[in-house]
């Protein structure tokens, strides 16, 4: 392997526990991983095994990266690279919940998406607690500051997915929110474009 290669393979998949390294070369970490792809097989397990490390050992496959760091090394870990997580309720329950459910997803290292467009808008009534909204953005910094926490256990960068609809009235917030350095560091944003706004782009017209 050339140095970035090995780098890589050292930093992000190669299977080692504390200062013990269990995977002593890259064929190790082939041969790791074919082993649990080819368990689920009823029949030939070692022939599919086998099979499975040739095709990895020649790089014409490479499983996605989750597979790679955590099959085979009896770790509490998701094998998915990314979940898109369910709908953040407008509430202060609701969002620590999402919260919540995201900070477990990213613990056992999963990239998670989130749509913050059901969160009211910054500077609306909230009736039930007599209070002002602060808007989607202004909680996004909570998952942000999860994420560091989290990626502080580990090597690998805890990713998120944010998203919020073209038509939402705090988009332009939204559009801007990294533009200030190291702020939400751990997120890629994502902007929800509707057909209407297509529309109206292609039209050259007001979008409503």
């Amino acid at each position: 392997m050339d140095e970035i290669a090995h780098h890589v393979w050292q930093t992000k998949y190669r299977y080692k526990e504390d200062s013990h390294l269990r995977d002593e070369t890259i064929e190790d970490t082939w041969r790791r991983v074919a082993r649990v792809i080819a368990a689920v097989e009823p029949h030939d397990r070692e022939w599919w095994q086998n099979k499975f490390f040739e095709i990895l050992k020649g790089c014409k496959f490479l499983p996605g990266g989750r597979i790679l760091a955590g099959a085979g090394t009896g770790r509490r870990v998701t094998l998915f690279n990314c979940f898109v997580m369910g709908i953040i309720e407008d509430s202060l329950p609701g969002i620590l919940g999402a919260l919540s459910e995201g900070t477990l997803t990213l613990q056992q290292g999963g990239g998670v998406g989130y749509d913050f467009s059901t969160l009211r808008p910054k500077g609306m009534h909230a009736k039930g607690v007599g209070a002002i909204a602060s808007g989607p953005v202004s909680f996004m910094p909570i998952w942000d500051a999860m994420s560091e926490t989290l990626m502080s256990t580990g090597p690998r960068r805890a990713a998120i997915m944010g998203t919020l609809r073209c038509d939402h009235p705090d988009i332009e917030a939204f559009i801007g929110a990294k533009r200030e350095p190291g702020r939400l560091r751990h997120f890629n944003l994502s902007v929800q474009i509707t057909d209407t706004f297509m529309a109206a782009v292609r039209d050259d017209a007001e979008c409503r």
